[in-house]
């Protein structure tokens, strides 16, 4: 059982990665147990370390490069993000079983709201009806993992039609509103998040 929660509610991005990189510090000095991080962002774009700027077609909202995996990406109100702060070491996973972890986090709180989804073989994230739901981009340091996942749950959408989402050319986007036809309370999402993870950690 997962014992240090953030609900931060709504935080700027930059913001938080410091309480992202406070936290990592305390854990792998062993000063803090493990930390699950969750917030809704103001508009903002994030590159992962190997992402191409190009990548972002229209700069309408901050841009703000990380040390993440993934190419770019878009979080803003509406979108759940979860910032797992994890020693992988002491839990004796390996970075692959970690990510596969998130993605079956993620599969089954869509399919609490009956939202079939799926992880393509060549493709990250997970998807629905061959469109994306939820991105996932992970750094892992001294055995201790920082950034996270993010599901959309009420997110407009539109932001995404700026960038090529995670460098995958002709991608669409969904969220839980736009499948269900139907707003779904955020509390609600957060609350089965926190079901799965305390299950599969």
């Amino acid at each position: 059982m997962l014992s240090n929660i953030q609900d931060l509610q709504q935080l700027n991005y930059k913001d938080t990665l410091k309480i992202q990189q406070d936290l990592r510090e305390q854990i792998a000095l062993n000063k803090s147990d493990d930390s699950l991080i969750i917030v809704e962002h103001d508009h903002v774009y994030t590159l992962g370390k190997n992402a191409n700027p190009n990548n972002i077609l229209n700069g309408n909202c901050e841009v703000v490069q990380t040390d993440r995996g993934g190419d770019v990406t878009y979080h803003g109100p509406g979108q759940l993000v979860i910032y797992p702060i994890f020693n992988l070491k002491k839990k004796n996973i390996g970075v692959k079983s970690y990510v596969q972890k998130i993605e079956k986090i993620i599969q089954l709180t869509l399919d609490d709201f009956n939202i079939d989804s799926h992880v393509p073989f060549k493709e990250t994230g997970v998807w629905t009806n061959n469109k994306k739901i939820a991105s996932i981009g992970i750094h892992v340091s001294r055995g201790v993992t920082m950034h996270g996942l993010a599901i959309n749950v009420t997110t407009d959408l539109s932001y995404f039609d700026h960038i090529i989402s995670c460098g995958i050319q002709g991608v669409e986007m969904t969220s839980i509103e736009k499948e269900l036809g139907k707003k779904i309370p955020m509390n609600d999402i957060k609350t089965a998040v926190v079901k799965y993870f305390n299950q599969q950690f």
